[in-house]
């Protein structure tokens, strides 16, 4: 099986190796693994959706 580092995924993927390193650290990335401080993931792995908000709205609101 092969994998891929961050790096290699984030030109793949055309976003950062932050953002994926956030998306292995959720649990985002099906079949990521985090060995010796390197996150490595499936060749064959999809992109995953971006569950971040945009509508601008936040989900807690405080009851006044």
């Amino acid at each position: 099986m092969d994998f891929l580092t961050t790096k290699q995924a984030s030109l793949k993927w055309n976003i950062t190796q932050r953002r994926i390193t956030k998306l292995c650290e959720e649990n985002r990335i099906k079949g990521a693994i985090k060995t010796a401080g390197v996150w490595l993931m499936p060749a064959d792995t999809e992109k995953p959706k971006d569950a971040r908000i945009r509508s601008g709205k936040y989900i807690k609101v405080k009851n006044k």
